[in-house]
C-alpha cells in the first residue's frame, strides 16, 4: 500500500522546495539550519528514506532511487552554496598587524625543580646498578612500622608521627616500606632505589613540611659490608654535588638498620671552613644510612645469617635546597611561577647544549 507522500509528484515537489531553500540561504548559519531541516538525522529527506519500508516490495526500488537522486542533487547544491557564502569571508578586513615582525613563541612550562632533582638522582643510581621499585602512598602499619622493626607503642614511632586512616592504614612516613615489599617477592642479590612522596604530621616551617619527596636505596647480597655502603654513598655525593665534596659518617639510631649513621658532606658554601649555611660546623647533613637490621630480614623472609645489606635514604626537598641554594622548603609548595621558571630555563638550556 502506497501513502500519498510517496507519490513521485509530491517527492519531486519536496525536492524543488528544498533546493530553493538551500539556494536562498543568506549566510552560513541559515544554510546549516536548512541542511539540518532537510538532510539531518531527523530531516524531511532522511525521514522519507527511512520510511520506504512501508511500501510494497515492488514500489521500493523506484521510490528509493527517486529520493536518493534528489538527495544527491541537494548535497551538491549545499556544497556549491557553502562555497559561495564562504568566499572572501576572511578577506574583508586587512591583517591587523605587521606581518614582517618575528612570531611570538607559545608559553611553555617545564618540570618542577623537585622532579628534576629526582630524575638526576635516579640517573646517577641507575648508573651504579640500581633498578626502580615503587609502592603505595597509602600504606599498612605493618609495612611502614612493624616490618621495619618499629614495635607497637615503641617511642621510635613518635619521631614519624603521621596521618592515620584507621589503626592499620596510614599515609606512609618513608619509602622504606617499598624495601620490605620488594624483598618479600624477590631473592638476593638485589639493588633497588625507591622514590616517592611521604607524609608526616609536621607544622610547616623553613625546613619541615607535612608532605615531601624521599628516595631510598637498598643493596642485599651474601657479602655486603659497611665499606660498600660508604663507597656507594661517596660516589653518589661526588656525582651529584661535585668531586671536591667530602663525606663523613656519624653514629646514629634507626630502628631498621644496625649500625646506623647520619651522612654529612662538607659545606659547599664555605668548603668546610664554617659559615652561616652550615651553622659554623663546616658540614651539611644529607641522608641517613646503615646496615639492614637482622629483624627486617626476618620480616621479609630472609635468613640474616646468609645475607647482609645496606640501605640509605634522603629527602629530595633537602637535597634540592642544598643543590640550588634554596632557603625555605615551603617555596616548593607555593606554586610561584617567578620561583619555578628559573629551573625551567635551566632545563631548556641543558637540552640545547
Amino acid at each position: 500500500m502506497k501513502s500519498d507522500r510517496f507519490e513521485p509528484a509530491r517527492i519531486r515537489e519536496l525536492g524543488e522546495r528544498a533546493g530553493a531553500l538551500l539556494s536562498s540561504a543568506p549566510d552560513l548559519d541559515a544554510l546549516e539550519e536548512a541542511r539540518v531541516r532537510l538532510l539531518g538525522r531527523k530531516g524531511e529527506i532522511t525521514e522519507l528514506l527511512r520510511s520506504i519500508g512501508q511500501l510494497d516490495p515492488v514500489d521500493r526500488p523506484v521510490i528509493g532511487n527517486l529520493i536518493n537522486e534528489i538527495k544527491d542533487k541537494l548535497n551538491k547544491l549545499l556544497e556549491e552554496r557553502r562555497a559561495v557564502l564562504s568566499a572572501g569571508l576572511y578577506d574583508e578586513e586587512p591583517y591587523p598587524g605587521d606581518p614582517t615582525l618575528p612570531g611570538r613563541g607559545s608559553w611553555a612550562g617545564g618540570l618542577h625543580v623537585l622532579h628534576r632533582v629526582v630524575d638526576d638522582i635516579k640517573q646517577i643510581l641507575y648508573g651504579m646498578g640500581y633498578s626502580l621499585a615503587e609502592g603505595p602512598d597509602v600504606e599498612l602499619d605493618y609495612y611502614n612500622f612493624e616490618a621495619l622493626n618499629f614495635p607497637p607503642d615503641h617511642p621510635s614511632r613518635d619521631l614519624q608521627d603521621t596521618f592515620y586512616i584507621n589503626r592499620d592504614i596510614l599515609l606512609r612516613t618513608q619509602t622504606s616500606p617499598v624495601q620490605v615489599r620488594y624483598m618479600e617477592k624477590h631473592t638476593p642479590p638485589l639493588k633497588i632505589l625507591a622514590p616517592g612522596r611521604v607524609y608526616r604530621n609536621e607544622s610547616p616551617d623553613p625546613s619541615h613540611a607535612a608532605e615531601f619527596l624521599q628516595i631510598e636505596g637498598l643493596y642485599v647480597d651474601s657479602d655486603v659490608s659497611l665499606a660498600d655502603l660508604k663507597n656507594d654513598v661517596t660516589h653518589f655525593v661526588h656525582e651529584f654535588f661535585g668531586s671536591d665534596a667530602r663525606v663523613r659518617f656519624r653514629p646514629h639510631f634507626f630502628p631498621f638498620t644496625e649500625p646506623s649513621a647520619e651522612v654529612d658532606m662538607s659545606c659547599f658554601s664555605c668548603k668546610g671552613q664554617g659559615c652561616a649555611v652550615c651553622g659554623k660546623t663546616g658540614w651539611l647533613e644529607i641522608m641517613g644510612a646503615g646496615m639492614v637490621h637482622p629483624h627486617v630480614f626476618r620480616y621479609a623472609g630472609y635468613d640474616p645469617d646468609s645475607y647482609t645489606g645496606f640501605a640509605f635514604g634522603m629527602g629530595v626537598d633537602r637535597i634540592a635546597m642544598l643543590k640550588h641554594g634554596i632557603d625555605d622548603i615551603r617555596r616548593f609548595l607555593a606554586n610561584d611561577l617567578r620561583f619555578l621558571r628559573q629551573f625551567w630555563m635551566e632545563s631548556r638550556a641543558e637540552v640545547y647544549e
